[in-house]
This record gives structure tokens, C-alpha cells and sequence, in this order.
């Protein structure tokens, strides 16, 4: 991959590589927008096939990060974090605090948060190098674990979902087939199982599959599978890409939405869902409750009660999103870029402020 020519295409800022030979850190920062404030988004630590992978994945959800913060009102802009490597094996303080100094090293642009492959504990070392973390225990006054929140927002999403599709928030017997229960995944379960859904549930962890399905009274598809289960509301819960030229033509649904960054292989397909009258409301839409969630703990006291009445706000945003794509004759995909778009367009550059939070580190020494 032409590194510069990538990011140029993608409108990207910045993009830092960092390593650590000692700790075997290789990490990549994308900043793709500063333009509403600091750079927001987690890291992942995954182990990629190939470097070119890796900066693919960081360059696609920092775009992502810039259209979600925007979209969802914070003054925030758009970054994300990948670290190379098997979170398992490889991680280790020196790491994390050598990836905390490369953070510390862009001045506040980005500031980072969990995400695949990495915990709050891991957000505390990084902590220990720079200011710009969020996601702090809650003992240390901070949001915790982004997840349940998360999922609210996957449900304040569906409850407009179901308006705009069958006229009530109702999800009682409505059936929704989840790919991935991981944190977030299991989350949407146990919320949708509390009022009424019919669940199916793919996993490619098999123990926790089963246990939840158990749990729920759930009936468990393959992960490969799953999408193509005759239901509801298809839910992609894991990793992004589950909407491909493959799979598109096999969901028997009458929704897409799901917690997963970056579902579409190609946002192409949005055009194709709607040709098949299938509803694909935006992942960046829906799942913006662990963003907005992280966003209220940056620069001040972190307050569960205001941070859940902004996620739940989130059905309001899918009724007005989904009544404006009717109203225009553009897909709901469309019409939220549209909105982060003019978000951007009317309030970029008021709010140029560098947040270090106020529970996670004083920053580098």
C-alpha cells in the first residue's frame, strides 16, 4: 500500500508509526480529523496477517471515528489505534507504556480508549505516559467498560428502528440473529432477551455461545452461517465486513443493525441492501453509545446518568435519520454521512480544545 497516497484518499491527517524493539511494539496512530476537536477512538491489538493489514484497519475505523463523533453531536473528531501482535502473548507493560509515549508524542491530537484486544487495565498503564486516555475504572471516577453502554445505545437504535419499520418500539417476539456475543454482542442479548425477542446467536467462541444460548433460551447458527438466518433484524456484533457481495444476496431480514465497525466491505452495498428493501441502519449511527459514553469522561467528572441520557438519545437520531433518507430518496448510509458531513461543515474549527482526562495520568514525565 502507497502510504501518503492512502491516506490523501482518505483525507487523513496524520499517521504515526511507532515501535519498541525491546517490548516488540509496532503500533499505527491514524488521525484522520482534528477539525471538531481532538481525535477520538480505541485501540486494537490484533494479530494481523501482514503490516499493510494492519494500516488498512487503522485508516478505514479512523474514518469511521470521524463520521461517528460527528454524527452523534461530540466535539470530537476522528482516530484510531492498531497494535500488531497477539494481545495474549505480547502484551506487556513495556509495550503499553512505550505505545502510551507515542500517544504522548502527538500532543493531544488522539486520544485513545479500549477496544479489541485491549481492557481498562490496559488503559491504565498507557496512562501512565500520557493524559490522553479515557475509559478509567470506575473506582478511579471514570466510564468503565464501554460495553453496556454500548449496547443501551444498540437499543435505543432498534427501538427506532421498529418504529420507522413496524410502527412501535415493541421488540417483544421480534427476532434477531446476532453474529458475535462477545462484550458488546452478549450485552444486546440479554437486553433483547428482557423484552421478549426471539434470539439467534453465532460465535466463534463455542463455550461462550453455548453458555449464553442457555442462558437466554437462545438457538445457536454458525458463525459463517448466521446471516442468513430468515429473521427480523440481522445483527453483525463482530468484526467489520459481514456485509460483502457474498452475503448481501443470502439475508433473509428485514434490518441490518449491529454493533460491528465498518459492516459494508463497500459502501456500495448500502444501494443494494435498499434494493432489496432491507433496512441498513449505519453502524456508526447505531453504536455510537461507547463513544459518546467515553466522550463525557474527557475534561471533566464523569456522570453515568448524563452519559445514558445522550446514548438513549440515539432513537431519536435513527427516526430523524431514517425519516430524512425517506423524504430525500437516499439511503439512511447517505443520509448520515450527510449529517456528519454538515455537523462538520457548520461547526468545525469553534472547538480546537486538547482534552487530557482528568482521572488517567498526568502524561509523560
Amino acid at each position: 500500500m502507497e502510504v501518503f497516497t492512502a491516506a490523501e484518499q482518505g483525507g487523513h491527517e496524520r499517521i504515526l508509526f511507532a515501535q519498541d524493539g525491546d517490548s516488540g511494539l509496532k503500533a499505527i496512530i491514524a488521525v484522520h480529523s482534528t477539525v471538531l476537536g481532538p481525535a477520538l477512538g480505541g485501540t486494537r491489538f490484533y494479530p494481523y496477517a501482514c503490516e499493510e493489514d494492519a494500516l488498512a484497519d487503522a485508516l478505514r475505523l479512523s474514518r469511521a471515528m470521524t463520521r461517528k463523533n460527528a454524527a452523534a453531536g461530540l466535539d470530537f473528531g476522528g482516530g484510531k489505534a492498531v497494535i500488531m501482535g497477539d494481545p495474549h502473548t505480547l502484551k506487556s507493560e513495556r509495550l503499553l507504556r512505550a505505545y502510551g509515549r507515542a500517544i504522548e508524542s502527538l500532543g493531544g491530537a488522539y486520544v485513545t480508549a479500549e477496544d479489541v484486544g485491549t481492557t481498562i487495565a490496559d488503559m491504565e498503564m498507557i496512562a501512565r505516559e500520557t493524559g490522553y486516555v479515557t475509559g478509567a475504572a470506575h473506582d478511579s471516577g471514570g466510564s468503565g467498560d464501554p460495553s453496556p453502554v454500548t449496547a443501551r445505545g444498540l437499543m435505543a437504535a432498534m427501538r427506532g428502528a421498529a418504529r420507522s419499520l413496524w410502527g412501535s418500539p415493541d421488540l417483544s417476539g421480534r427476532h434477531v440473529a446476532i453474529q458475535g456475543v462477545g462484550k458488546v454482542g452478549g450485552a444486546f442479548a440479554r437486553l433483547l432477551a428482557e423484552v421478549g425477542a426471539c434470539l439467534t446467536i453465532a460465535d466463534v467462541n463455542e463455550e461462550a455461545v453455548k453458555g449464553l444460548a442457555s442462558e437466554l433460551g437462545a438457538t445457536i447458527a454458525s458463525p459463517d452461517r448466521v446471516h442468513a438466518t430468515e429473521c427480523d433484524v440481522f445483527a453483525p456484533c463482530a468484526l467489520g465486513g459481514a456485509l460483502n457481495p457474498e452475503t448481501v444476496p443470502e439475508l433473509r431480514c428485514a434490518a441490518v443493525l449491529g454493533s460491528a465497525n465498518n459492516q459494508l466491505a463497500s459502501d456500495d452495498l448500502a444501494a443494494d441492501l435498499a434494493a432489496r428493501d432491507i433496512l441498513y441502519v449505519p453502524d456508526f449511527i447505531v453504536n455510537a453509545g461507547g463513544v459518546i459514553n467515553l466522550a463525557e469522561e474527557v475534561g471533566r467528572e464523569y456522570r453515568l446518568e448524563r452519559a445514558n441520557r445522550r446514548v438513549d438519545g440515539i432513537e431519536a437520531t435513527v427516526i430523524e435519520l431514517l425519516a430524512r433518507a425517506r423524504e430525500t430518496g437516499v439511503t439512511p448510509l447517505d443520509e448520515a454521512i450527510a449529517r456528519a458531513d454538515r455537523r462538520i461543515r457548520e461547526v468545525g474549527g469553534l472547538h480546537a480544545r486538547v482534552a487530557r482526562s482528568p482521572h488517567t495520568g498526568s502524561g509523560a514525565r
